[in-house]
């Protein structure tokens, strides 16, 4: 796996869209970098970019969007509701993948060196790539905002890590800029029905880790109290690793409460929307949605479906499209805009870039005629694997009918475990049926590879042999998962819906025929494994596989028929 990176610059521009597009060319320029979002914000007159790659390529691209930004904004012109300090705000890296944080963090510093030696911008390191502790909160670095930075750049307590200490004519039109390493974040607006700024800062205060200023008396005009250095006293919110602030935003003509959550672990999306909402409700106020600027992790949408879902006593079984459905409705994420997740969430968008045609993505009759064409893959593993993905579902339609039948409400956790169980097993076939096919193309490269010098027929005669091991294992794993189905199936059938007890029937036919289809390309295939030790080890445990998949297949049907009998 490659190391991967994200960044998310903020952009002092948000109304012009010809000079954002300009930034975000730059960026789309570097290979290695895949653009992900722009979104941008006319009243805070600010876009959010995030895009994702290698890191070396990434710190490439992000001192080009930088470079332009400086070039095509003027910070003396700017106007907006966020707080602010230069053209490039901020620009925080972010770990995706195989990285460390202190790796993420040095090439933060990296970037953070170029900026400054080269564009002669002032540059301020936070969160993870700060140099003192102070440093590490962006609102500290940011603190009187541009129009306080000529004083800020003066004073030596807050000199730039990097770049220039003088407010010279380049640093009046460029700013100055944030660069950091820190975790994701995810950056939320709750919506209120209300338009008071003041009332949408009290929820804020209420929420954020930070707090409110403790005061004597009265706690909104009271005189602060301070601790014995001077410190005002805080009176802590109830979220932890969130910070939170209340505005009017004119475009939709509502306040709101942004939020940044900085630690998904502590405070997960859907706490924080409950939360919220609670303590907006405790001042008359409501939350009619939530709005997520630039991307989420998909954990966070699917962890808050299935909260909600559980809320409802409902069968958590059911598909990943259908949770994030639930999860987009409950928190109103499509209550301004629509909410796409292949837009929104950030696994979906990096694999919408694959070319590979996937068979499941076909409809039922397209897979049918590819099957049927005189292409010779999908052939028998696909089906095969196909074959259990349907058994496993039928299992779990039978669990998911049982968790919602009528006066079966106490046991609806029972069928929602089993119908979880079963989406699982029909997902992992599902991929299996693309692998399947996947295994077979391997081999036929491995045999149109050329064999003119001995060299390279050793080379193709390893790599024949590689990928025709590989297309033993791939329906063997398939028999594996697919025979794991007959544990769900025995129980749908046992004790789920009486009705729905023929369907069960129809899952352990499947899930026999699957382990028997996929057994067949196991021997095919293991004929050609000149490493017999391997290949008869691989049979030998077919071989138990599928004796156990008839007996299994015959002992529930003769459940249901027992049942069903006339």
């Amino acid at each position: 796996m490659n190391k991967l990176i994200e960044c998310v610059p903020n952009f002092s521009e948000g109304r012009d869209m010809a000079v954002i597009k300009q930034i975000t060319d730059e960026i789309e320029k570097i290979d290695g970098v895949k653009l992900l979002d722009v979104d941008p914000g006319a009243t805070t007159n600010r876009t959010v970019v995030t895009f994702v790659g290698t890191p070396d390529e990434v710190v490439e691209a992000a001192f080009q969007a930088v470079k332009k930004a400086q070039e095509v904004i003027d910070m003396r012109q700017h106007k907006g509701d966020h707080p602010r300090f230069g053209a490039t705000d901020v620009c925080p890296l972010v770990p995706i993948s195989d990285i460390t944080m202190e790796e993420t963090a040095a090439y933060a510093r990296k970037l953070g060196q170029r900026i400054g030696d080269e564009l002669g911008i002032p540059v301020y390191l936070y969160e993870n790539a700060a140099t003192e502790e102070k440093r590490r909160n962006l609102a500290n670095n940011r603190e009187g905002e541009y129009e306080g930075l000529k004083e800020k750049l003066s004073d030596p307590a807050w000199k730039p890590d990097l770049g220039p200490a003088e407010f010279n004519e380049s640093v009046a039109r460029s700013g100055a800029t944030a660069v950091g390493a820190r975790d994701f974040l995810i950056a939320v607006n709750f919506n209120l029905n209300t338009t008071s700024t003041r009332r949408a800062n009290a929820i804020a205060f209420d929420v954020r880790e930070k707090g409110r200023p403790k005061r004597e008396g009265n706690p909104i005009t009271g005189k602060p109290i301070v601790d014995e250095s001077g410190e005002p006293v805080m009176i802590p919110g109830t979220l932890k690793g969130t910070k939170a602030i209340g505005w009017y935003i004119e475009e939709y003509g509502i306040a709101q409460v942004s939020m940044n959550i900085t630690n998904l672990s502590e405070t997960p999306l859907h706490i924080a929307f409950d939360e919220v909402s609670e303590k907006a409700a405790a001042r008359g106020i409501r939350v009619t949605g939530l709005e997520i600027v630039g991307l989420v992790p998909k954990k966070a949408i699917i962890d808050a479906g299935k909260y909600y879902l559980t809320k409802q006593t409902r069968s958590l079984g059911i598909t990943e499209s259908e949770i994030v459905k639930i999860a987009i409705k409950s928190m109103g994420l499509d209550d301004l805009k629509p909410f796409d997740p292949k837009e929104k969430i950030i696994e979906y968008v990096l694999s919408s870039d694959e070319n590979t045609k996937s068979l499941v993505e076909l409809s039922c009759r397209g897979f049918a005629d590819e099957t049927a064409s005189e292409s010779p893959a999908p052939g028998g593993g696909s089906i095969s694997a196909y074959l259990g993905a349907l058994g496993a579902a039928l299992a779990t339609m039978v669990a998911n009918l049982s968790a919602h039948k009528a006066g079966w409400d106490d046991r609806w956790l029972e069928f929602s475990d089993w119908a979880v169980k079963g989406q699982m097993i029909k997902d992992d076939l599902l991929a299996l049926v693309d692998e399947d096919t996947n295994s077979f193309n391997k081999v036929m490269d491995a045999f149109a590879l050329p064999k003119g010098s001995e060299e390279e027929k050793a080379v193709r005669s390893a790599a024949i042999q590689s990928a025709t091991r590989y297309a033993a294992e791939v329906p063997f794993r398939t028999m594996k998962r697919a025979s794991d189905a007959f544990e769900v199936i025995k129980a749908m059938a046992v004790d789920g819906n009486p009705n729905s007890v023929s369907d069960a029937g129809v899952g352990a036919l499947c899930a026999r025929s699957a382990v028997m289809g996929a057994y067949l390309n196991v021997k095919i295939n293991a004929a050609g494994i000149k490493d017999k030790q391997f290949a008869n080890d691989l049979l030998a445990r077919g071989a138990e596989i599928e004796r156990m998949a008839i007996e299994q297949e015959r002992e529930i049907m003769a459940i249901v028929d027992e049942k069903i009998k006339v």
